[in-house]
């Protein structure tokens, strides 16, 4: 059985891991297993790819199709011709995307006109906000794909109502799998604190990305959230995604970190699993790093008008503060005086999640289709 995996973006990268790991584990102990990556290098910088293929122990890619970045439909298109004569190649018995971005929806497009059989891991998330990009790609992905790999319950009654019960799969969410695998030793191994100037610190972790986040008419409101957020604290530290750097020198020109506020390149994965763990908040717009905080027992404000991962605002992690500065700076006061206690709060995250055995349960599934 030869399993493709089509990644092309970090969060994807992170949920790579402990699958990858399963299978090498299984065709170690006999399996007749062999697995292949495909990069469609829709994240391209080095920070942002290549550093997290090293840090994570991922295979190589067998092919990278260094699409890079552009319009959505440019993206798409040429990750779509490049991915199918990759499959048509490397002739895999299944075909596994993960998450929500063109990449996902490319690798689940091409596999499913060559009638491979396709896995989506991370199936079923919502935010039902049809302006984000990422919900078309969930969405399209989950009704193309044939077997749908669920995080949550209430992913799998995402799935149910839209009647796609049939080929899902409630399997626990593998990011969890990757952050409890890795927190011990991001704590262990990595100084990020003491490199940053953190030790010892009160401070916040923040980051901003998305499309809508980085347009002309939010950035500079959100950037003023940030300067007034980043008062409650000894600093906020802000690592600029590309698009970030971006739209601020566009948009924002002017603009410079002051007091509180600094900036710094993109994070490893283990540096941001460790800087989140210290952090007395993470403020974000990020659908994975909600995640990894309420994984880590961190409270969360999400500068977003919903989020897909509906139990961490349940358990009182997370707040989702919209997008006007005032709710920001309110959503903030209100979880920093009244957030639950960290290690409660990252129990019932792990229980919630699947308590880090995913990746075996996505294994069992793919075998299962491999063989139909």
């Amino acid at each position: 059985m030869r399993i493709l995996h089509v990644v092309g973006a970090r969060p994807q990268f992170v949920k790579l891991g402990p699958v990858t790991r399963a299978v090498a584990e299984a065709a170690r102990e006999g399996c007749a297993l062999h697995q292949d990556v495909v990069h469609t290098g829709q994240h391209y910088d080095v920070a942002l790819s290549g550093r997290f293929f090293e840090e994570l122990g991922l295979p190589r890619p067998v092919v990278d199709l260094g699409v890079g970045s552009g319009r959505h439909g440019e993206q798409t298109g040429r990750m779509l011709a490049g991915l199918e004569q990759a499959m048509l190649e490397l002739r895999p018995t299944v075909v596994v995307v993960y998450g929500d971005t063109n990449s996902t929806l490319a690798g689940a497009l091409a596999a499913t006109k060559l009638n491979i059989p396709t896995a989506h891991v991370e199936a079923g998330l919502r935010s039902f906000n049809r302006r984000m990009p990422e919900e078309i790609n969930r969405v399209a992905a989950d009704h193309v794909c044939d077997l749908l790999l669920a995080p949550t319950e209430t992913a799998m009654q995402n799935l149910s109502r839209e009647g796609l019960a049939e080929r899902s799969r409630l399997v626990g969410d593998v990011m969890a799998d990757a952050v409890l695998e890795l927190a011990g030793r991001a704590l262990r191994d990595c100084d990020a604190e003491r490199r940053l100037g953190l030790t010892g610190q009160s401070y916040a972790l923040a980051t901003l990305h998305r499309a809508e986040s980085t347009s002309a008419a939010l950035l500079p409101g959100l950037m003023a959230a940030l300067s007034a957020c980043a008062k409650r604290f000894d600093t906020l530290l802000l690592p600029l995604h590309p698009r970030t750097a971006a739209a601020l020198a566009k948009h924002c020109p002017e603009w410079r970190p002051a007091g509180p506020v600094r900036t710094c390149e993109p994070l490893g994965h283990l540096d941001l699993l460790r800087l989140v763990r210290g952090a007395r908040a993470v403020l974000t717009d990020s659908g994975g790093l909600q995640k990894e905080a309420f994984l880590l027992g961190t409270p969360c404000v999400t500068m977003r008008t919903e989020t897909e991962w509906v139990e961490s605002v349940a358990a009182g992690g997370n707040v989702v503060a919209g997008l006007e500065p005032d709710g920001i700076g309110a959503a903030l006061s209100a979880l920093l005086e009244a957030a639950p206690e960290r290690a409660a709060l990252a129990a019932g995250a792990a229980e919630c999640y699947g308590g880090g055995g995913a990746a075996q349960r996505i294994l069992l599934e793919l075998t299962r289709l491999g063989n139909v």
